[in-house]
């Protein structure tokens, strides 16, 4: 069959799949089973099928997926992350637009222990929200920079969506997971710059107020004992890395023991939380892992019926620079993130992206981490970000979805700045990578 053929049955049975709302992982199944018989052989094509499914996943490069969200779901059940942001709200003193900057810093720090963009938005819509909107806030520099800093935790290590690319495009996860630093750094800084210039231009828009009185003492006191010790998580994570003295896997492995040391010595740790931990740990790694099985056989489809391979040489033909090239790529992302989720950003991109890379021979740390970007940028972009709706799940019927639009908007066009600059100056994500 032609390949462009084989191109439309399998990205068409997806497309019309995810349009009828059925979920990704089944619309992915269901494209493979098609698949398999059309262009793999009939009943032989699909013992293929699940042969390569079940040999994707029994794969130890996986592991890390589900001990990263434990170790997120273990702070946020036990509420340590909660102190650790009460504590950056004493550390921070007057400043334009305080709260907002309180928000960026401790969803940062949350982003640096979690990895999980869902818990991050959920939790600081919970904790800074409500004071926000008592303050006077505008949804602007209320709800706008909780969502923009939930994006962050894609980036900053320990990063699950970090370890699925990276295991499903073959990359090593410890570079990947090291790229990642200070792109998000940098973009923590910018959202902070603005929220400042902005909150100083027009001080309307977050307005001050009559703080409660602390000395030096009890500002630093609480930081030092509620944030310094969450360091020991970041430290076992990517500190075993850097010395050589741990694999990924085992790092986070020992990122999850540190959760679990600390919320004991804050005595957080219950049984209850314990279990709500495991619990939710298992339900978003089967979810996980059925789509890595899925994506796996629907990359060698592709690649079997010659659609990838069409597809590839009808691009080079275009004899684009490798700039030129990244350039398409992100932005293909981009607009996909207006309509599609990050996993299924993820997996309908990989087959064609990276035999592109390759060809040009691209960094495939520098995609890796512009990628992370690229559908980070999605979870924050309308019409289907995903973030928008877990704020309009915080709001409820405070704000409606326009103006959730509107406040996440300015965070949009910075993370497209950032997105620009590495582009442009590729280093700044090799840098570190470089070192491993």
């Amino acid at each position: 069959m032609e390949w462009g053929y084989a191109l439309l049955v399998m990205l068409g049975t997806v497309g019309f799949l995810m349009f009828l709302s059925v979920p990704v992982a089944f619309a992915f199944l269901s494209a493979n089973i098609l698949g398999a018989v059309l262009f793999l052989g009939g009943s032989a094509g699909l013992v293929s099928f699940v042969r390569g499914m079940i040999s994707s996943v029994a794969n130890y490069n996986l592991a890390p997926i589900p001990l990263f969200i434990f170790m997120g779901e273990i702070l946020f059940r036990t509420g340590v992350a909660y102190s650790a942001i009460n504590a950056v709200d004493r550390l921070i003193s007057k400043v334009p637009g305080r709260l907002s900057i309180v928000a960026l810093g401790g969803g940062t720090v949350f982003s640096a222990l979690s990895g999980s963009t869902i818990a991050n938005t959920a939790m600081l819509g919970g904790v800074m929200l409500p004071e926000m909107q008592k303050r006077g806030y505008s949804p602007a520099l209320s709800m706008g920079p909780i969502m923009a800093v939930g994006g962050i935790a894609m980036l900053i290590p320990p990063s699950a969506l970090a370890v699925l690319l990276a295991s499903l495009a073959r990359m090593p996860v410890a570079e990947l997971l090291a790229g990642g630093i200070i792109p998000g750094l940098l973009m923590a800084c910018l959202f902070i710059s603005y929220v400042v210039v902005r909150s100083s231009l027009n001080p309307r828009l977050a307005p001050t107020y009559d703080m409660q009185k602390f000395t030096w003492g009890e500002r630093i006191v609480p930081f030092l004992t509620d944030v310094l010790p969450l360091s020991l998580v970041f430290i076992s994570v990517l500190g075993s890395i850097f010395a050589g003295i741990a694999s990924p896997t085992e790092s986070a492995a020992l990122g999850a023991l540190s959760a679990l040391l600390l919320a004991a010595f804050y005595r957080k740790l219950s049984w209850r939380s314990l279990w709500m931990a495991i619990e939710e740990t298992g339900k978003t790694s089967v979810m996980i892992l059925f789509i890595v099985a899925c994506s796996t056989t629907f990359s060698q489809i592709l690649a079997f019926s010659g659609a990838t391979d069409g597809a590839l040489t009808l691009i080079l033909q275009r004899e684009m620079t490798p700039l030129v090239a990244m350039a398409v790529m992100m932005m293909v992302l981009v607009f996909l993130g207006c309509f599609v989720d990050q996993i299924s950003m993820m997996l309908i991109t990989l087959p064609f992206f990276l035999p592109m890379a390759d060809a040009l021979g691209v960094n495939a740390i520098w995609l890796g981490v512009m990628m992370l970007i690229a559908i980070e940028l999605g979870l924050i972009t309308p019409p289907f970000g995903l973030l928008i709706f877990v704020m309009k799940g915080v709001v409820g019927d405070s704000y409606g979805i326009r103006t959730i639009y509107a406040a996440a908007f300015p965070f949009v066009l910075l993370e497209l700045i950032v997105l620009a600059v590495l582009l442009l100056i590729p280093n700044i994500v090799t840098f570190l990578p470089s070192y491993l």
